[in-house]
């Protein structure tokens, strides 16, 4: 039978309401099917919606399961802060006032809530070499010419990403998005740097979500992977800050430290938009 459930939308990853990345948080989620969740996740049409749950784990405060309108996700960045703090709106405990354990797919991530803006830890990243085939194919469907390429490898954190780094952050805005798209492209990220005096460090794209989009707005997970990949490279600063979304108007701030036992926190601000009841 349905009932009334405890709702929050919220925005992701920018300091400006709505010029982020938006989620839908349904809290009390217990007692609803698989098809439950992703029909409406569906019906929302945001890029992920996410359930959350008591946790199964003695170590979480909570768990959570992500949806985008196609699918089920293990991992998904912007999901992870906004439902943290939807889950703390809501009222919600943690066994520690600075760190809040969230569950997923996984494993336990521990979100970080004691700064000006929640930052989760990043769950381990493979970093794969990439098939030339595949390099070849990728950079043929998206018209990048080979001399503007730095890197190209895949990183692994649940979700797969073909990353593709590119000579500057002006190369990758300049990628038309609309020359891929799932399911034949799957998950891939483009980076490139700004300049010195840019207020960011780096220029991020993620391409053909399954969300149908073109791109996705802002997207923790795969910054996340970026982190690690730079952290291995040794390019990751003491602070490194990541614009997402430019091109299609949001403005999206990711925020990548080192904490002192070398782990790699993703942190966002977080707005929550709309608070209230779901009947479901």
């Amino acid at each position: 039978m349905a009932r009334s459930r405890n709702y929050v939308q919220c925005d992701v990853f920018s300091r400006d309401a709505a010029r982020g990345n938006a989620l839908a948080v349904v809290l009390d989620a217990d007692g609803l099917s698989d098809e439950d969740m992703a029909t409406f996740a569906r019906w929302t049409n945001l890029a992920e919606t996410t359930f959350v749950f008591p946790p199964s784990s003695a170590d979480a405060d909570y768990r959570v399961r992500i949806f985008t309108p196609n699918r089920e996700m293990p991992f998904a960045g912007h999901p992870t802060l906004g439902t943290c703090m939807a889950w703390l709106h809501n009222g919600g405990q943690p066994a520690s006032p600075v760190v809040v354990r969230q569950e997923c797919v996984v494993g336990v991530v521990d979100v970080q809530v004691a700064g000006d803006m929640p930052a989760f830890v990043a769950p381990p990243t493979r970093i794969l070499d990439m098939a030339d085939a595949v390099r070849d194919d990728h950079l043929a469907a998206l018209g990048i010419d080979e001399s503007a390429l730095v890197h190209a490898v895949e990183l692994d954190n649940g979700p797969r990403w073909r990353v593709f780094e590119l000579s500057d952050a002006a190369q990758v805005l300049a990628v038309n998005s609309s020359r891929v798209a799932w399911p034949r492209y799957q998950a891939i990220g483009l980076i490139g740097k700004h300049a010195p005096d840019h207020e960011c460090d780096y220029e991020v794209r993620m391409l053909a979500p399954s969300s149908g989009l073109p791109e996705d707005p802002i997207t923790g997970s795969l910054n996340a992977a970026l982190g690690h990949w730079l952290q291995q490279l040794g390019r990751l600063g003491a602070t490194t800050t990541v614009a997402q979304g430019t091109s299609i108007g949001r403005s999206g701030r990711v925020t990548m430290t080192v904490d002192a036992d070398r782990r790699l926190l993703v942190g966002g601000h977080v707005a929550l938009l709309i608070t209230g009841t779901v009947t479901m």
